[in-house]
Order: C-alpha cells, then structure tokens, then sequence
C-alpha cells in the first residue's frame, strides 16, 4: 500500500483518486497560536524594535555546525504528501516572505524512527509570522496554494546532507483540510 498526505484547504485544485493500495487519511489543518504549536517549536509574531530577549523569541540552537540563513523558493506542489523529515541536530525557522500564508504539517519529536500518526497535527500560517522546529520535530512542508513562495530558512549549512531523516508512510494518503472557522 501506499501513503500519502493531503494538507489540503476545503477546495482542491484536481480530485484525489487512489487506487485500491491507497489509504487515505485527512488532516484537519487548525490556525497556529503559540499554545497549540508549543510542543513541535514555537510560533514568533512581529515585535517592537527595542523589545528585550525573552521567551517569546526563537530559542535557537545552531551550536552544532555553520548557520545557514537563505531564502529557499518554491513552487506549489499540491497540498499532499507521503513522508515526514526531521533534524536532531538543529532548531529550524521557517518564513514566508511577501505576506503569504502556508501550511505545514508536524509530529512532536520521538524515541523511534518515524512518528505516530495520530500525534500528526496540521497547522495554517499567516504571513506576518514564522515558526521555529524544535530539535527532532518531522515537519512535512511547507505547502501553499499559491502558484510561487519564497521561504527564509534558518539551519545548518549541512543539515539536508547529514541531519535529514525522513520516515514513508507506505500504506497511507494525508490529506489536509482546513478548519470551517478559517474559510
């Protein structure tokens, strides 16, 4: 069987037609405040210029190589998805740029060698934000509807050769939705 994921908004853009070796399964995406991402990373909104360093700033740790800070473009690719990635070594920020909102999907970090599916949460991301991973937290994303986003970036210049662990859901098909309050 097959996996695969579809973070998808209420609409999809073509039909999602599996074969008899596909299970599909649907994620609920729900909007991101900094109390329901608290155990996949944190959640950073614009603050004033001046504002002293607290909690409420990315708590990064890139203590275990060479910073990499780049902007990283994408096109849309569907809001589906089969595997999940994680970084141990890392923290990891991601942003998107000009104000456009995005999607991700995240497992909290685990023992083990892929996460539970039903510890897998899906979550929408406005534009004048951006979100930190904690170490070992599986990400699968970032999707969007629009046709191009350009995304910062923030982890290890070798983190996609050497801390890039990635588990297939073989026998499954994700599939997001959004939350009916959101659209």
């Amino acid at each position: 069987m097959r996996a695969i994921a579809l973070l998808a908004q209420d609409k999809l853009d073509r039909p999602v037609i599996p074969d008899l070796m596909t299970q599909i399964i649907r994620l609920l995406s729900q909007p991101i405040t900094p109390a329901n991402f608290t155990p996949f990373g944190q959640v950073i909104f614009p603050t004033g210029d001046g504002k002293p360093f607290d909690e409420t700033d990315a708590q990064l740790d890139l203590s275990q190589g060479i910073p990499r800070f780049y902007i990283m473009q994408l096109e849309q690719r569907g809001m589906e998805f089969s595997s999940i990635t994680r970084h141990q070594r890392c923290t990891q920020c991601l942003g998107a740029l000009e104000g456009k909102d995005w999607y991700i999907a995240v497992a909290p970090p685990c023992e083990g060698d892929k996460p539970k599916k039903d510890e897998i949460a899906a979550f929408h991301i406005p534009g004048h934000c951006f979100i930190k991973l904690n170490h070992g937290t599986w990400h699968a994303g970032p999707y969007f509807s629009h046709p191009l986003v350009n995304f910062y970036n923030l982890e290890l210049s070798d983190t996609n050769e050497v801390d890039h662990f990635t588990h297939d859901f073989q026998d499954q098909f994700l599939i997001w939705q959004q939350k009916s309050s959101e659209g």
